[in-house]
């Protein structure tokens, strides 16, 4: 039985938020209460109850979580970097047992990472700040980056569909872990339903304070290509390819990024996950928990479809 009944989540409207809200209530076990900015025009989905908060008035935000059980994290990049203490804090005050934090990416527990992504350091002060509140837990969920989002423009894995060029970080061979939005969503699913404690299967509290891994694919740019070049039944010779060293394009992005070009960001964020340092593969690292948690087997070419269709219509 699910220890979990209600659960709160912030960016219910979003693309990851909106999945994971999707697979909570397709298990019919969670009350799932989207919080909101006042005078937000998100379209959030059916059956959720919505409640309004005010990020500049704390106490809002601790009325609003009275009576949750779980928050769920999901923000934008863009918010910002305060936000996700501010929703902490709230939910430690209103009582609030388990927290998912704004995690969704890459692993972050490597020192190196957090070192080269600045980003990544303020991930590891929240969770820190979880579970120094005794009171309350956390559970981070690692899925690497979207792969159906971040195959769709040249940023990302390196590939500009439209244009049918890549750019292959080094020779396209280091191997990272992704996940689909349907795949994290089930995963947040699966957890937020598991019973308190077990002693046959996982539970709520041998995930408690800890790292979850989850992914879809462990894949290289070279597999990512060659199920490109299966959807849209072209070839090599129909696509421009270049390769280029991850660790300059790396370095060229943390100058960019100084330089106050946003774009150095996603380029740094990108180009430092295919490192030949491993650290994209958190499967060979720390194995994953999709077969505990009861995640399917995906098909590669039905999610690179996907992330053709975004590219063509990146609204999607």
């Amino acid at each position: 039985m699910s220890a979990i009944k209600n659960v709160a989540i912030v960016g219910a409207g979003g693309r990851s938020g909106g999945f994971i809200t999707k697979y909570l209530l397709e298990t019919g076990k969670h009350t799932v209460t989207a919080l909101t900015r006042k005078g937000s025009s998100s379209m959030l989905p059916a059956g959720t109850v919505v409640k309004e908060i005010d990020y500049a008035d704390a106490d809002t935000i601790v009325d609003a979580l009275r009576g949750q059980d779980a928050l769920i994290i999901t923000l934008s990049v863009q918010a910002p970097e305060e936000t996700n203490m501010i929703l902490v804090s709230a939910a430690i005050e209103a009582g609030v047992s388990w927290i998912m934090p704004n995690e969704w990416g890459p692993d972050n527990a490597d020192a190196s990472v957090r070192k080269d992504i600045a980003a990544f350091e303020s991930k590891g002060l929240v969770r820190d700040a979880i579970a120094a509140s005794k009171s309350t837990k956390y559970i981070s969920l690692v899925t690497g980056f979207w792969y159906e989002w971040s195959l769709a423009f040249p940023l990302g894995f390196g590939f500009d569909i439209k244009n049918r060029k890549v750019v292959f970080y080094d020779d396209g061979s280091i191997k990272i872990c992704t996940s689909t939005w349907p795949q994290v969503g089930r995963a947040v699913a699966a957890i937020l339903s598991l019973p308190a404690t077990s002693t046959t299967g996982p539970s709520l509290e041998s995930y408690a304070n800890r790292l979850v891994y989850v992914k879809s694919f462990t894949i290289s740019q070279r597999e990512m290509f060659a199920s490109l070049l299966r959807t849209t039944e072209t070839t090599e010779s129909d696509w421009t390819i270049t390769q280029a060293p991850a660790r300059e394009l790396y370095a060229a992005g943390v100058a960019e990024l100084q330089a106050g070009n946003r774009n150095g960001f996603i380029k740094l964020l990108y180009t430092r996950i295919f490192f030949d340092d491993g650290n994209g593969n958190f499967e060979a690292k720390h194995g994953v928990r999709n077969s505990e948690l009861g995640l399917p087997e995906e098909d590669l070419d039905e999610a690179t479809r996907i992330g053709i269709s975004r590219a063509n219509n990146p609204a999607q």
